[in-house]
């Protein structure tokens, strides 16, 4: 993108905020579903700055301008800003003031500052203005200067909705809607609003393309004791889905006729969930309807996994095993003979995985890191980064695919030649954490926060520790992220439950050198029931061999090898049966046992 262009739109805005006597204007990088991945007709952010990266914040004033991203895009940002008249602000370090900060050192008491509405979450904004009061800063969230000024804006997204059948879905719409206000008469409150995108789709069974990844239909729904709407544009609504949403008891309306069917809500009460729900729903409303502000009931519902999607969620594992053992194989030689790189084997796993029954889609863009890379947590290779694959040195990939009937999301590291003696240790004690935690039964109402010592104390003992997460739920073919339960440090209060799917994917991070993680999806299980009550276990979903070459077994205990060999049997068996004699017999060496 040419800088000369984000110049003279930066021009053309502050020309429009004088019209509105603004004195500033932000843009967030989300939408008004709070996605991940945001659609194009939302990316306003990298429209008026020409920064492209997933995350980052840009203000406009009416004599300067700012970026706040992190570190994953600090040289990427340097590089897009330089020329237009944004300066980087790198978050999270001391010298770096927050947004709040900034404005009040550029503007002062008594100005105006602008976002849209629809775009920042309930509790961003109050947040934003509690900072900002201090300084005497008003905001206003009435205003889309990009509906203004961005020429040729990309539309809404218009492809179809489809349905998900019931032999995926389990349990049929009405039925969850019906669950829903169960939920709802409990908490003494008479409808809600719906706004992430993965929550309509779960509660309706509809799947789409409109985000990237994510199967799912820009869309909201509103659900009271009486009504289930489900505001979806008439292009996006086939005449099959006209009659299975009638056929549900729900009915269809404009995506834009939301705002009119909120400001005339009749009900007593309604649910918002703060952090999930844009600014813009609280405007709507009549001042004497009680906002009732929690999360939404419906993530922990979709969380729990009923049978049908649990065995869907065991098929789609078993033919990505067969894509990952197919790439597994063909992966070292094809280093040998040289030219390989981080972005064509990310390609040739794509086209693997393509190849297996009910693949729709990746699950999220694949993350190959060789060295130095795979110590970027979120690093993606780029035609400038894109690293040759040598016969040396470690190889992580984390990826993932959208089929039909399930969500993958799998991480391997893989020794390409010769190691380390460092690079063999880290690899251990990230292979002990991974297996500690698989290992690991607890009682009912445990959370994850619990139990997540067991991924990170054989590294703790040697001063090592990661910063992300240890595990996340995966939807039923919905979003590879999904809560509200989750393994980390800080607390997380949802207990894990029997029916849940959680990633178990520790890591250990040397800037400079090398990264390393091992990710398996697992399915919480019941253990057994005794004087103590119920416990539960996690059962491994995913099916792929773990490198063996990088492992000491001198610093594994006895049950963890126990463990890594029952994992791999497990492995063998389940994929044998769907590969031919040369994978095979690659396979029984992958997975023979080890010992001490």
């Amino acid at each position: 993108m040419k800088k000369k262009e984000i110049s003279k739109r930066v021009e053309e805005l502050r020309k429009w905020m004088r019209s509105y006597q603004l004195d500033a204007f932000i843009f967030p990088s989300t939408d008004p579903h709070s996605g991940e991945y945001v659609p194009e007709h939302w990316k306003t952010r990298e429209w008026i700055s020409g920064f492209d990266g997933s995350a980052g914040t840009a203000v406009v004033t009416l004599h300067d301008a700012a970026l706040w991203t992190d570190s994953r895009y600090f040289l990427a940002a340097a590089e897009q800003l330089e020329g237009t008249p944004f300066r980087l602000m790198k978050e999270r370090l001391e010298e770096t003031p927050t947004i709040a900060e900034w404005l009040n050192e550029v503007l002062g008491e008594g100005c105006t500052v602008g976002l849209d509405g629809w775009v920042n979450t309930g509790s961003e904004v109050r947040e934003l203005q509690n900072e900002l009061d201090a300084y005497g800063i008003e905001i206003v969230t009435d205003n889309d200067p990009a509906q203004d000024l961005w020429k040729n804006r990309p539309p809404l997204p218009e492809a179809e909705a489809e349905i998900q059948p019931l032999e995926y879905a389990g349990i049929e719409a009405k039925e969850k809607i019906g669950l829903l206000r169960e939920k709802l008469q409990e908490a003494g409150v008479d409808g809600i609003v719906i706004s992430q995108l993965d929550e309509v789709a779960w509660l309706t069974n509809l799947r789409g393309s409109d985000v990237h990844c994510n199967p799912v239909v820009v869309s909201y729904m509103l659900v009271t004791d009486t009504q289930a709407i489900l505001y979806l544009d008439h292009a996006k609504a086939t005449p099959q889905v006209e009659q299975y949403l009638k056929s549900q008891g729900i009915q269809r309306k404009e995506y834009d006729s939301l705002s009119e069917d909120l400001s005339h809500y009749d009900k007593d009460s309604i649910l918002l969930d703060p952090d999930h729900s844009n600014f813009q729903l609280w405007l709507l409303l009549n001042p004497d309807v009680v906002v009732y502000e929690a999360p939404s009931p419906v993530a922990s519902m979709k969380a729990v996994k009923n049978e049908v999607e649990v065995k869907g969620f065991r098929q789609a594992m078993l033919r990505d095993g067969v894509a990952m053992v197919k790439f597994l194989r063909w992966l070292l030689p094809a280093v040998q003979a040289g030219g390989e790189t981080e972005m064509s084997v990310s390609d040739k796993l794509e086209y693997l995985r393509k190849a297996q029954a009910e693949y729709r889609d990746l699950s999220f863009d694949t993350i190959a890191g060789y060295g130095p890379h795979g110590a970027i947590v979120h690093y993606e290779a780029t035609k400038d980064t894109d690293a040759e694959l040598q016969a040396k040195g470690l190889l992580l990939i984390d990826s993932g695919a959208q089929y039909r009937d399930g969500t993958t999301d799998i991480t391997r590291t893989i020794a390409l030649g010769p190691l380390t003696e460092q690079e063999c240790i880290d690899y251990t004690l990230v292979l002990r954490g991974h297996i500690r935690l698989a290992m690991v039964k607890f009682p009912e109402g445990t959370t994850g926060t619990q139990l997540d010592v067991c991924a990170r104390y054989a590294m703790w003992q040697q001063g090592i520790n990661y910063l992300h997460g240890t595990g996340h739920g995966v939807g039923s073919y919905l979003n590879v992220h999904e809560g509200p339960h989750q393994i980390r440090m800080n607390h997380v209060p949802t207990p894990l439950e029997a029916g849940m799917t959680v990633t178990n994917e520790p890591g250990i991070y040397r800037a400079g050198s090398h990264g390393i993680r091992t990710e398996n999806t697992m399915l919480v299980t019941h253990y057994m029931e005794g004087e103590y009550g119920a416990f539960l276990q996690l059962e491994p979903l995913t099916l792929c061999p773990i490198d063996k070459t990088p492992i000491l077994t001198d610093m594994m205990q006895e049950d963890e090898i126990e463990y890594l060999n029952w994992y791999h049997q497990r492995v063998e068996e389940a994929l044998s049966p769907y590969l031919n004699t040369e994978e095979k017999v690659w396979l029984k060496e992958a997975c023979a046992p080890i010992a001490k």
